[in-house]
């Protein structure tokens, strides 16, 4: 099988170089490829006001000067055109990407631009408890969950348009209770918090705070199954499209 692995947080990323060791069991040709720097929280965003970099750190690996988007796109249209990846594989991440972060998350977006280009793509998040933390963060969970995950997700049937979303909780690896696929979940965004404070100069900043999590029946989010103690896989899909609305909407235009 041939692999390859990106990230948002860096081609030097602990979380990365995690990923290379569960990887290589299950790859024949292991390829990475990602950004040069940090890029979190950048999205599906694509340089295009720029000439993007492209530096080679070792064999079959690659630092890219720019977003998560641009390292697969140079991934698969000059790296490895003749022969594209089986698997794209984003992470594992420094932080949850659960709810609404899937739109802000440069490690999602990397295999949302995988899934857009055929081929089957898997994001890997680590959520950890910030307080206290700093930049350390504890991926003992994903090492010890990952093999298990990613056993089982390399081979599953996936739709065209597709990728899989994998979180894991921020706790010890015998404390993990197991694996849930549940939905995508939604904070509730009305209670979103702007801290306002004053810098040593008397200038106003700002920091942004998020609002708590909506529970539903069941627990059937990603958002709960973390909360609860279980690794969630959770599968997203690229069509948009609101379907309820389209009749409705077209009623509105018909020909009077």
């Amino acid at each position: 099988m041939r692999i390859l692995l990106t990230n948002d947080d860096g081609v030097n990323a602990p979380g990365l170089e995690l990923l290379e060791q569960l990887v290589r069991p299950f790859a024949d040709d292991l390829w990475v490829v990602a950004p040069a720097e940090e890029q979190s929280g950048t999205g599906h965003s694509l340089t295009l006001t720029r000439p993007v970099r492209l530096r080679r750190v070792a064999e079959k690996k690659f630092a890219v000067a720019g977003t998560p988007t641009d390292a697969v796109l140079m991934a698969l249209f000059h790296l490895m055109p003749e022969a594209r990846p089986d698997v794209i594989i984003s992470g594992i991440n420094r932080g949850a990407n659960l709810a609404e972060d899937v739109t802000y998350s440069g490690t999602v977006s990397a295999a949302m631009e995988g899934a857009l280009a055929g081929v089957r793509s898997i994001a890997l998040s680590q959520s950890y408890a910030r307080e206290g933390m700093g930049d350390t963060v504890p991926f003992a969970a994903a090492e010890h969950w990952g093999p298990r995950v990613l056993e089982q997700l390399l081979t599953a049937e996936m739709p065209p348009g597709t990728l899989l979303n994998v979180n894991f909780p921020a706790r010890a690896p015998e404390e993990v209770k197991g694996v849930r696929v549940v939905r995508q979940g939604i904070r509730d965004y009305g209670r979103t918090r702007i801290v306002q404070r004053t810098d040593p100069r008397g200038y106003n900043y700002y920091w942004f705070g998020l609002g708590p999590s909506v529970e539903t029946p069941g627990h059937s989010t990603d958002l709960e199954a973390i909360a609860d103690g279980f690794v969630s896989v959770t599968p997203l899909h690229l069509d948009l499209t609101h379907e309820p609305s389209l009749s409705s909407l077209a009623e509105r235009f018909a020909p009077r």
